[in-house]
């Protein structure tokens, strides 16, 4: 009886001693770490600093035609397929185009309205129809909106290789 109560007793000793500690959750008390907690990372580990406004990337690529670099903007729409790029609005009117570096990742369906902050290059260059009828099929456009597409088009266009998207989308 002597060992069972030993053996019992050597057992919840073990017991108590391997009982993992347990962190508190705080909340978030500056601005990046409420930030930082209420986003979500794409591709490369990116942070936000160093970010350009939409408007000093376009006028970065009228007198460079090429940007490098981080900027922050809202996602207008998204690939309803894979999530494989997205459009962005720019403050001139157009939208630009992001893709993702070597196809290596991808962002959430239902991103689009979602605030972003992006890092890669982004260029000015002419996207062929082909292309452009590929990008409208991918948005879900009607066959009749695809096949109204019989230009090029110029645009800007950025490959990311980082992707944070503040908010859970």
């Amino acid at each position: 009886m002597k060992k069972i109560l030993i053996y019992s007793l050597i057992i919840a000793l073990i017991g108590f001693a391997c009982k993992q500690k347990t962190d508190e959750v705080t909340e978030p008390t500056s601005q990046a770490e409420k930030i930082e907690s209420a986003a979500r990372k794409f591709g490369a580990d990116i942070n936000d600093a160093g970010v350009f406004t939409l408007a000093e990337l376009v006028t970065e690529l009228d007198s460079k035609n090429e940007f490098e670099g981080k900027v922050v903007g809202e996602i207008k729409e998204v690939c309803s397929k894979k999530g494989c790029w997205m459009t962005i609005d720019l403050p001139n009117g157009q939208s630009m185009r992001v893709t993702f570096k070597d196809y290596g990742f991808f962002v959430p369906l239902n991103s689009s309205g979602y605030p972003v902050i992006i890092e890669g290059i982004a260029t000015k260059k002419v996207t062929d129809v082909a292309t452009l009828r590929h990008y409208a099929e991918d948005a879900g456009k009607s066959k009749e909106e695809i096949e109204k597409i019989t230009e090029s088009k110029q645009e800007y266009a950025f490959e990311a290789v980082g992707v944070i998207i503040k908010e859970n989308a």
